[in-house]
């Protein structure tokens, strides 16, 4: 699997990630993933990435 292809995952699950956090967010503040910025890139990364390695 080509390299460039797991980094372009990566950052388009990171961007996904933080526009949720942005676009959706959480009106409750209980929402321990989406109420911070980095948690949402992060988990979103992470699923870009697992999305790409399944692929």
């Amino acid at each position: 699997m080509p390299v460039f292809k797991i980094i372009l995952g990566i950052a388009a699950g990171g961007i996904a990630g933080y526009l949720w956090h942005r676009i959706v967010g959480c009106a409750s503040g209980m929402c321990p993933i989406v109420k911070n910025p980095y948690l949402s890139t992060i988990w979103g990364a992470l699923l870009g990435l697992l999305f790409t390695m399944n692929r």
